[in-house]
C-alpha cells in the first residue's frame, strides 16, 4: 500500500476515534435523571413536581386556587418575603414562588431568591443546586442563565431582579399546553356564525358579520356543521 494510502486511512481512523470520544463524552454528560428522582432539597422548601393542590395546600394552607383556564392550566404565586402570614424561617432569602398546574398537577416550579441568597450568582447557584438535586450532567448557557435538560424535565437558572432563580418544568406539560394552544387556534378560525333569519353563514373574520343582529347569530363548530343544518355560504365571504 502506497504511503498517500497509508496516511488517509490514518487520517481516517484518527478522525473516527475523535468522534467516537466525543459521543461517549456527550453521553456521559447527559441528566438521565427523572422528575420522581429528584431529591427534596431544602432550597426548593418542600416543593416538587407533580404535586397535587391538595399537597401543596398542605404545605402552606394560605394559597387559594383559582379555576383552571380553557386550556387546563392554574396559576399562582406567593411572596413570602412580603407576606407575614408565612414563616420567615421557614422561607428565609425567598422573594417569590410561582406555581402552574396543568389538569391538577405542578409542572413548572419558579423560585425567586433574595440577593442575600448563599448562591448569588449564576455559576454558584449551577452548582449548588446540582449537588442539592443530584443533578447529574453538563449545563447550557441560555437567556442569561444556564439550563440542564434532564429525562422529563427542565432545570433553568437565572439572576431575576438581582436576585438567583431557579425554574423546574415539566416538558411533557409544555408540549401539551402548546398543542392545545394550537388547537384552540385552529378550532377559533375554523368557527362560522350563521344568520338565522337568511339561514346564511359568515366565517369569524368577515366583515359582512358585523351587519347581522347579534339576536340573530348562531355558532357552528365549521362551515361543514353549517351546511348540513342547511346554512350557505354568504357571497360577501366567499
Amino acid at each position: 500500500m502506497s504511503c498517500p494510502a497509508k496516511l488517509f486511512l490514518y487520517k481516517i481512523g484518527l478522525l473516527f476515534l475523535l468522534v467516537l470520544c466525543w459521543t461517549s463524552s456527550a453521553s456521559a454528560q447527559q441528566c438521565k435523571l427523572k422528575i420522581d428522582q429528584v431529591r427534596n432539597a431544602p432550597e426548593l422548601h418542600g416543593f416538587r413536581l407533580w404535586m397535587t393542590f391538595d399537597e401543596v395546600k398542605a404545605r402552606v394552607p394560605q394559597v387559594r386556587f383559582g379555576a383552571p383556564d380553557e386550556f387546563g392550566v392554574t396559576k399562582f404565586s406567593i411572596s413570602p418575603s412580603y407576606d407575614t402570614s408565612f414563616d420567615q424561617a421557614s422561607f428565609a432569602d425567598v422573594r417569590t414562588i410561582s406555581f402552574d398546574f396543568l389538569d391538577g398537577k405542578l409542572t413548572s416550579l419558579w423560585i425567586g431568591y433574595e440577593n442575600s441568597f448563599k448562591w448569588p450568582t449564576v455559576d454558584e447557584f449551577v452548582g449548588g443546586i446540582s449537588k442539592s438535586l443530584n443533578l447529574p450532567g453538563a449545563w447550557s448557557p441560555k437567556k442569561n442563565g444556564k439550563q440542564i435538560q434532564c429525562d422529563g424535565f427542565t432545570v433553568f437558572v437565572s439572576i431575576i431582579a438581582g436576585g438567583p432563580s431557579v425554574r423546574l418544568s415539566e416538558d411533557a406539560a409544555e408540549a401539551t399546553i402548546a398543542q392545545r394552544r394550537e388547537e384552540a387556534a385552529a378550532a377559533a378560525e375554523a368557527l362560522v356564525i350563521g344568520d338565522t333569519k337568511t339561514k346564511l353563514y359568515y366565517s369569524a373574520g368577515c366583515e359582512a358579520l358585523e351587519e347581522v343582529p347579534v339576536l340573530n347569530r348562531i355558532s357552528f363548530k365549521d362551515k361543514d356543521e353549517a351546511e348540513k343544518a342547511g346554512y350557505k355560504v354568504a357571497k360577501e365571504c366567499e
